[in-house]
């Protein structure tokens, strides 16, 4: 089901391929103000010692991934989620970048006009920045040839309701695709190919969808930001005070990790630091995320 060539994961799932392109790893420090999950405090993380040493570090420190991943399926090539990308102005996680995203891409056998469908699991700015590229000082969109799939939901949420962060993200992000052609809006349930459909996991934000793949008997999910850390597989209920909805993000994960772990799915977390997947077992009253063996 997994491997690692040339640098990359990749797991095989039926007749699906699925690779990780890492933008970026990082450390979020256990203390209140992080930001991010702010329960996550050392003695809470201790309870749960399967968490050591692959996502949480001897410092107590949470282990993250910014990366894509790029799914090939019979006759169909897509990315879901585009990480931060380069050359723009974030005030989280990284500003400015200069890294070598686009040439990972192609090393691992992607050319950027090969793909067929850009998929945003969400819109915040960590799942759409490489939607576009800098180019003579024009936001032009980085896969050309392929359809931007985007929430219809999520879109007309964040046009409505976003802040001037957020319009910043939309004006290099969002609008030159829209502005290209390039986009369809979808429905939560959308169905992209026979293998891959798109399943509805609201709370982070009112339109957020993670992304179910099947093939041969064979299934794995991407979660998007349903889920940031295996953290909150053992506590549901810590949230991010990016949630749109911190009560319904914490629903969401308790029914969908019962069901995926009913239904023995191999979990790719978005986030997730490698090894990234795993299986999600039942442990006392919430979950456990197993990495798979060898």
């Amino acid at each position: 089901m997994s491997g690692q060539k040339d640098g990359f994961q990749r797991w095989q799932v039926g007749d699906v391929r699925v690779t990780s392109i890492i933008e970026m790893e990082t450390t979020v420090s256990c203390i209140p103000e992080n930001g991010l999950i702010p329960s996550a405090m050392p003695e809470g993380l201790r309870r749960h010692p399967w968490l050591y040493p692959h996502f949480v570090n001897q410092a107590d420190e949470l282990l993250f991934a910014i990366q894509a991943l790029i799914v090939e399926a019979p006759g169909k090539t897509l990315v879901v989620d585009t990480c931060i990308g380069n050359d723009k102005n974030r005030a989280a996680l990284g500003t400015m970048l200069a890294t070598s995203f686009l040439q990972d891409i192609e090393r691992a056998g992607f050319a950027r006009d090969r793909i067929d469908a850009v998929v945003c699991t969400h819109l915040h700015f960590d799942h759409i920045g490489w939607n576009t590229m800098l180019v003579e000082g024009q936001w032009v969109p980085t896969f050309p040839q392929a359809r931007y799939l985007f929430g219809r939901l999520e879109y007309d949420h964040w046009t409505a309701h976003g802040d001037e962060h957020d319009r910043v993200h939309f004006a290099d992000s969002v609008l030159p695709v829209v502005e290209a052609g390039l986009v369809d809006l979808v429905e939560m349930d959308h169905c992209i190919c026979d293998e891959i459909r798109l399943v509805p996991t609201p709370g982070h934000t009112p339109g957020h969808v993670s992304v179910m793949i099947e093939s041969l008997g064979q299934r794995a999910v991407i979660t998007g930001d349903m889920a940031h850390h295996p953290c909150q597989m053992a506590e549901p209920d810590w949230y991010t005070p990016f949630d749109s909805d911190p009560e319904a993000a914490a629903s969401t994960r308790r029914t969908t990790f019962k069901q995926w772990a009913r239904e023995e799915m191999l979990v790719i977390g978005t986030h997730f630091a490698a090894p990234t997947v795993g299986r999600i077992r039942h442990e006392g009253q919430a979950f456990r995320l197993d990495p798979p063996v060898g």
